[in-house]
């Protein structure tokens, strides 16, 4: 049987995969010790999903292991070995605050745990698919000196700029920016995956995502923008918007549409390559246009301020351009928009 490792299994994108290769006749080995809830509180504790899936999944197995630990990780991949045909690396600090809080924390599990769960897979399967969950964060805050227009609802880039109609591509630096520490470990272990394949050859894909997003995020002020806007909407809490007079702009894209993404690229892998992947100009909506909508859906209001300071580093505007991936593999399509998106979370966020 065919095995698939995935860290961060309990988190949104880990555990979409992790039902998506299931339904595939994968054996499932999933990697997570919720360190989401030390990070954001018990409130963003991912142990329910660890537990929706080894009730609904089986065969799916778990080990609370720190990606950090490299012996921990190593005995894992050394049981399964050349099984695994595929190891999807979503584990992840995914916070700019709570970053600049502990950056040897943020450090160790973005860069060096990526490097710990790379030499794993060069060492016990080479010929192992691996896709790893990069972010646009690794452009600093590039997109922030793009020309930007201010609408009544949203910013929007001057539509004579080349990013104006589709979005930003692959082709923007990285360099001479302000990362945010946790930008900057994304691309320390965005470059290192990068070079595993085109150093050693191996089959790695890397994801730039903008806003990853749906049902089974464990939403938190710190991180997941949506997922918390909607429960706080729902279950009538108050939320705070950072600057930019809540018109900054997002594309979202949907756990599922990633993931079929990612299964697009494990069939056909191209080593080293870097896709921008998020809702692009099919799924993006701004603050002040997600809340409207939100409440539109619910019938709830929210009770939200909208504050001067924005986040260190933050994007004003950010909408991936996806046709790189799409002229690879032309197959690949979206499922889901945003009105789709948020009505299938609000249902998820009434019944938890």
């Amino acid at each position: 049987m065919q095995t698939v490792i995935i860290t961060g299994s309990a988190g949104l994108i880990g555990s979409e995969a992790s039902r998506f290769f299931h339904a595939q006749g994968f054996r499932v080995i999933g990697i997570d010790n919720n360190m989401r809830a030390y990070f954001f509180g018990e409130g963003a504790s991912t142990k329910w999903n660890q537990e929706k899936l080894e009730k609904e999944n089986e065969g799916y197995k778990h080990y609370a292991a720190d990606i950090r630990d490299y012996a921990a990780i190593e005995k894992i991949f050394a049981e399964y070995n050349t099984s695994v045909a595929a190891v999807i690396h979503t584990a992840a600090q995914p916070s700019h605050d709570w970053a600049a809080r502990e950056p040897f924390t943020d450090f160790g599990v973005n860069a060096t745990g990526t490097l710990n769960i790379l030499e794993a897979t060069r060492h016990h399967c080479p010929d192992a698919v691996f896709i790893f969950t990069s972010t646009n964060k690794v452009y600093g805050d590039t997109p922030n000196f793009l020309p930007l227009i201010e609408t009544p609802t949203r910013w929007e880039v001057d539509p004579k700029h080349p990013f104006a109609e589709h979005g930003i591509d692959e082709t923007m630096s990285i360099d001479q920016s302000k990362h945010s520490i946790f930008g900057a470990s994304k691309a320390a272990a965005d470059i290192m995956v990068q070079e595993y394949g085109r150093y050693f050859g191996m089959k790695t894909g890397i994801f730039r995502g903008g806003c990853l997003t749906g049902p089974a995020h464990s939403g938190a002020e710190l991180h997941g923008f949506l997922a918390y806007l909607i429960l706080c909407t729902v279950n009538h809490k108050h939320y705070n918007i950072f600057g930019y007079k809540g018109k900054q702009v997002r594309d979202n894209i949907h756990s599922k549409d990633l993931i079929n993404a990612f299964w697009e690229f494990y069939k056909a892998p191209r080593p080293g390559e870097v896709y921008n992947m998020g809702g692009s100009r099919f799924a993006n909506i701004s603050m002040l246009e997600a809340i409207s909508m939100i409440e539109e859906i619910s019938g709830e209001k929210l009770d939200y301020t909208v504050t001067d300071q924005n986040r260190s580093g933050d994007h004003i505007w950010y909408i991936s351009d996806v046709r790189k991936f799409q002229q690879h593999y032309p197959t690949w399509k979206y499922e889901y928009d945003m009105r789709k998106t948020i009505t299938e979370m609000i249902k998820a966020a009434l019944t938890k």
